[in-house]
């Protein structure tokens, strides 16, 4: 399945639980020699939501959140008619998010995804003396960037660019990556203001590299947009795999993102003991 060219191969854990899915994820997502994605995504049982998420990067990381893989899931489990909820309570890693399914002819034709309170600050994620930074000065490869951190759980790094096409994505992003400044190492969104107000935004995504699209990276530069007044509080985002729409709303201060979810095929792997 994928989020707008963000794909993953997705695993009911409840039916078919795999021992070392960190294993499994560099395995299968490698696309010469493996299924092919941008990692794996376990569809679990949970004691305090519908369902639980584990999501693996390419790389065998663990990550804590991916918005465009909870559209996914929202798909998932209601066309396999693991739910009949329009609403479904998600339990990730950072903690419980909301999806709600747009529903036609029992199709799923996109989920709006209840992301959370956005923070500017995380000791764990940032080594400053705050453990935040705006506007923060970054030289990699004899160019000056700027970047301002945003946490959706996950680390982001959102740099403003004038031309988001020319930004050598695949020599910069994994400096800025690995960047000292974040322990646990972040996503690089660069992104552009476009004159019809949208914003181009282009991923470099922790553990995975460069993908089509990043949800969590599309809110975490909205909200970017929002806080520096380059936007009002709804925005498209629109990345490499298409686009999404982004909310903040002003009373309970949650990100709303909405967007696609496509199932390209399924298909069945022999797991090694």
């Amino acid at each position: 399945m994928h989020g707008l060219g963000n794909d993953y191969i997705y695993v009911n854990s409840s039916l078919y639980p795999i021992k070392n899915p960190s294993a499994a994820s560099v395995k299968w997502s490698n696309r010469h020699k493996g299924i092919g994605a941008d990692g794996l995504v376990l569809i679990g049982k949970s004691t305090v939501a519908d369902f639980s998420m584990r999501i693996f990067n390419a790389d065998g990381s663990e990550a804590m959140m991916c918005g465009n893989a909870s559209r996914c899931i929202g798909k998932f489990v209601y066309e396999n008619a693991l739910t009949r909820k329009n609403e479904i309570s998600l339990e990730t890693l950072s903690g419980i998010k909301r999806l709600m399914l747009d529903v036609s002819n029992n199709k799923v034709k996109s989920v709006t995804v209840d992301m959370g309170t956005p923070s500017f600050y995380n000791p764990q994620q940032v080594a400053t003396t705050d453990g935040s930074f705006h506007e923060k000065e970054f030289e990699v490869n004899g160019t000056t960037y700027y970047g301002t951190y945003i946490c959706m759980g996950n680390p982001h790094l959102v740099i403003w660019v004038e031309d988001v096409e020319s930004v050598p994505l695949q020599d910069v992003g994994p400096l800025l990556e690995s960047d000292p400044l974040f322990p646990e190492k972040t996503n690089v969104e660069f992104a552009e203001i476009k004159p019809d107000g949208n914003i181009r935004m282009r991923v470099w995504e922790r553990g995975s590299g460069i993908t089509q699209a990043c949800g969590t990276g599309a809110c975490a530069t909205a909200v970017a947009a929002f806080s520096s007044n380059k936007a009002n509080n709804e925005v498209r985002i629109v990345m490499d795999g298409g686009y999404l729409s982004v909310f903040w709303d002003d009373t309970d201060k949650h990100i709303y993102m909405k967007g696609s979810a496509e199932k390209v095929f399924d298909g069945t792997i022999e797991l090694e003991e």
